[in-house]
């Protein structure tokens, strides 16, 4: 997944999943998996990170990939991506308004959705159902 906007109109954007097709030392062979520009072979280089902290009395740089590897990611992150299929892990219940409802609507139908819930004050297996909370506020309708 790219951590970075490199190129917006080459579909380089923050959050765009790649398939990296051969790691070079330089830079990254990849193809672009979501948004418009599926299927497209890109060409990443390494780029210079520094962390934004003006208290350090040094400047701190680094040249890296702006990538991670990633087989899950957050519900935020996953805001705007479809997914054929998808697994849910809540350790506890979401904490946040709309949470629940984003993490249900990335997947493309109902019946390719998983979910795993861990025993909770407010979640688990009660009555033989599997149940969470979910986070409304009324006051924001």
């Amino acid at each position: 997944m790219l951590l970075r906007n490199l190129d917006i109109t080459k579909g380089l954007c923050n959050g765009t999943r790649l398939y990296i097709r051969n790691p070079h030392d330089y830079i990254l062979d990849a193809v672009i998996l979501t948004g418009s520009h599926v299927s497209q072979r890109v060409l990443m280089p390494r780029v210079k990170l520094a962390p934004s902290d003006a208290n350090l009395p040094f400047t701190l740089q680094r040249i890296q990939f702006p990538i991670r590897l990633a087989y899950s990611m957050t519900i935020n992150k996953s805001q705007g991506q479809t997914f054929d299929k998808l697994g849910l892990y809540l350790p506890a219940p979401v904490f946040s308004h709309g949470q629940l409802y984003v993490a249900f609507s990335r997947a493309s139908g109902y019946s390719n959705i998983y979910i795993k819930v861990d025993k909770h004050s407010s979640q688990g297996l009660f009555n033989n159902r599997t149940l969470t909370q979910n986070v409304v506020y009324k006051e924001i309708f």
